[in-house]
């Protein structure tokens, strides 16, 4: 039995729409596809999606670190950005303006527990833009 479904489907004219449809609209058309999709990744990738499973935040920070330092080698945490900027703020919080620069570790903690979606979701673009996926 399968417990999540996943459509390789293009996103729809409706799916596109709104603050977060629309951040994601510009990866629609990509021909390029990841190695491994969702479906695959209990099976291919054990230790990292057991690890997510049982601690999501904690493994978002990690692969945030590794996307960041994939993009940009040895940059560490300097190039850490709330969402890294594509999702705007809430309320008071602005992207830039969450003393990011001073303190990034204690941020992404904060991002992965208060918006594991989102913090998943930029991890993922991170990687997309990088690489047109």
């Amino acid at each position: 039995m399968c417990l999540f479904c996943f459509s390789s489907d293009p996103m729809s004219a409706d799916e596109m729409k709104g603050k977060y449809g629309e951040a994601f609209a510009p990866y629609a058309n990509n021909t390029n596809k990841f190695d491994i999709t969702m479906c695959q990744a209990p099976c291919k990738e054990c230790p990292c999606w057991a690890t997510s499973m049982i601690c999501l935040p904690c493994a978002q920070v990690h692969m945030r670190k590794k996307a960041l330092n994939h993009i940009n080698p040895g940059s560490g945490w300097s190039n850490y950005m709330c969402c890294q900027g594509m999702f705007g703020g809430c309320c008071c919080l602005q992207p830039g303006d969450c003393c990011e620069s001073s303190c990034p570790v204690p941020c992404m903690c904060l991002e992965a527990c208060l918006c594991p979606g989102l913090a998943t979701s930029v991890n993922s673009m991170l990687i997309r833009q990088q690489y047109g996926l």
